[in-house]
């Protein structure tokens, strides 16, 4: 873990803020966030079932909750920590939203969830689990569509402890099940997995 002075951060949190704007003028979409004090720029290559999956989730979201908003692929900044991501979909209260803001404030979010991708799994299952509960994302919701996979689960408790600011409570469910994610019921049914040749 990198230990960040303030204005270290400050000018990490910059630095990000201006690739991302470069980013909005290239013909390809690309994810800037950062975490452990570095930037990574990802291109956004999403597969049909990545895609249904969000959707599906979003729609149940928000049948559920008319007061809030599932945003998918907008960014997040945290300005306790100065780290940025941008979530598959975020969870917020609609009269949170800044329409004015360049980001989310990460403290407003209600939930996370992420589809994990087939060739960057590890971004959302280990770099994300660390950094979302820093961030103060109060649930955390990993789809994992991999083939030998099909699981969703869901991280909750973020609390202080000897390790840190980490998720204290993990529930695993497969495809399949409803699972109890905060207020919100979902149910994973219509969920796809990838293909077995994938």
């Amino acid at each position: 873990m990198a230990d960040l002075t303030p204005e270290q951060m400050h000018r990490l949190r910059d630095f990000a803020e201006q690739l991302s704007e470069l980013a909005e003028h290239q013909e390809d979409q690309w994810k800037v966030q950062t975490t452990d004090g570095q930037i990574f720029l990802t291109m956004m290559s999403p597969t049909a079932p990545h895609g249904l999956n969000v959707v599906r989730l979003r729609r149940q979201i928000e049948a559920q909750t008319p007061e809030a908003i599932a945003l998918n692929d907008t960014n997040m900044g945290d300005p306790v920590t100065g780290l940025t991501k941008v979530p598959d979909l975020m969870v917020i209260a609609e009269e949170d939203t800044d329409d004015t803001a360049k980001s989310i404030n990460s403290r407003d979010v209600l939930m996370v969830v992420e589809v994990v991708s087939r060739s960057d799994s590890l971004t959302d299952i280990r770099d994300k689990l660390y950094d979302y509960p820093k961030m103060g994302v109060p649930l955390y919701v990993v789809v994992d569509p991999r083939k030998d996979k099909k699981t969703v689960t869901v991280h909750s408790d973020p609390s202080q402890g000897p390790d840190g600011i980490r998720y204290r409570k993990e529930v695993p469910y497969a495809f399949g099940d409803s699972v109890t994610a905060g207020r919100w019921t979902l149910d994973t049914t219509g969920l796809k997995s990838y293909p077995a040749d994938w």
